[in-house]
């Protein structure tokens, strides 16, 4: 559970600097470490670090909150020739070791990691144009949802669970596929290159990055088409809808730097933005904080939000790492040195 002093606010300015204590573990992927980071978010201090496989970028949390699953994916980006990874690293939270590594039986670069609503672990097989379920009882492949495309990279279930969306990277598209049926229901053409994904909390819109050019797409679950393309300041890279549903973060680069902008969903209008040092690689919401690595310069920003308008949001002293800092996951268990 996460407990925090928060500032007193006046005309909606902060008046102190804000603390976190908490009790819990921040796991953080560093894909150039090949490691995973345990950090305690209270200190702010990283307690220890895992080896895992070459290289790791994504991580998803059992539901007890012991284990990490890590798909090991590729020493090199999306699209690029290099190692084809298929394994999943298995790290114990407690004890900071790899238990175990789940065998996909064939290279496919896994990357995304989740757990569906059926209880299955699923991961992007990239190379094998699929999304995977796995039985973590079992350590054994049991689904495959086809995504009809290419590098397919990122993806994300319906709220009720009943379809998953792809991002489609070098094909510049999004897919829409029925988990019940394992059918492709459409193939949504965006632009040249998309990004990272998300979909709403409601399962109204799905959001995607064009990574070309400065702007979001926004798809229309209803009709599974386009519905208008949004312009923001910096490159988009990463979403992620607040807890409310009712804004969605966008991580972008601009120029050197880093830039965090807020997306009213009520309105679809950018209404503020937060200069970073680096670009957001992945979001991590949890008790109103977005903790979001950065791997340019390896630091985990955070951003407090709380129940408050966003024009009240402030951004807190970040969580100093090593550069390559990707996935982030949250465990309850407390870390020890």
């Amino acid at each position: 559970m996460l407990r925090r002093s928060l500032c007193l606010l006046l005309l909606g300015l902060p008046l102190c600097n804000a603390t976190i204590a908490a009790q819990g573990t921040l796991v953080v992927v560093n894909q150039k470490e090949h490691s995973v980071e345990l950090v305690d978010p209270a200190s702010k201090q990283l307690v220890d670090t895992v080896p895992v496989g070459i290289n790791g970028h994504e991580v998803a949390i059992s539901k007890d909150g012991k284990l990490a699953y890590v798909p090991i994916y590729s020493n090199v980006g999306v699209g690029k020739p290099g190692t084809n990874g298929q394994t999943i690293d298995v790290v114990d939270i407690a004890s900071h070791k790899v238990v175990t590594s789940i065998d996909l039986g064939k290279p496919v670069r896994p990357h995304r990691a989740i757990f569906g609503p059926d209880g299955l672990l699923y991961v992007s097989a990239e190379l094998d144009d699929a999304i995977y379920g796995i039985d973590v009882k079992k350590n054994t492949v049991v689904e495959k949802l086809p995504t009809g495309a290419p590098q397919s990279h990122m993806f994300y279930f319906s709220p009720d669970g009943k379809r998953v969306y792809t991002a489609n990277v070098g094909e510049g598209s999004v897919s829409v596929i029925d988990v019940k049926t394992k059918q492709v229901l459409t193939t949504i053409p965006l632009t040249k290159r998309v990004q990272r994904m998300v979909v709403s909390k409601d399962g109204r819109w799905v959001f995607t990055s064009d990574w070309d050019q400065p702007r979001i797409a926004v798809i229309d679950a209803k009709t599974d088409k386009l519905d208008r393309w949004i312009a923001t300041s910096g490159m988009p890279y990463v979403t992620e809808p607040t807890p409310d549903g009712k804004e969605l973060l966008i991580g972008e680069t601009s120029g050197h730097a880093g830039l965090l902008e807020v997306l009213d969903l009520a309105t679809m209008k950018i209404i503020r933005s937060f200069p970073m040092a680096s670009l957001p690689n992945a979001f991590l919401v949890h008790d109103g904080l977005a903790y979001m690595s950065c791997p340019g310069n390896g630091a985990i920003e955070i951003l407090q939000m709380g129940a408050s308008s966003p024009q009240t949001w402030a951004l807190l002293p970040p969580i100093k790492l090593t550069p390559g800092v990707d996935g982030l996951g949250w465990s309850p268990i407390t870390p020890k040195p």
